[in-house]
């Protein structure tokens, strides 16, 4: 007599490795995103200024 193995064909058991694939990327992504958002940066301490004449701007109706 032979010993089967039984398979699971259940949605569950088809399911597993992608969902753990999955949820390893989401995980990543998290920490990457939470990672990102504890880091200080500085601000821009330059003042931006451009004038610009009014030679350039035409009215449209």
């Amino acid at each position: 007599m032979e010993f089967q193995r039984k398979n699971n064909n259940s949605i569950i058991g088809k399911l597993r490795g992608p969902l753990i694939k999955l949820s390893l990327i989401l995980i990543i992504l998290i920490g990457f995103i939470y990672a990102l958002g504890s880091i200080d940066f500085p601000a821009p301490n330059k003042k931006i200024e451009k004038i610009i004449s009014n030679e350039n701007f035409k009215i449209v109706k």
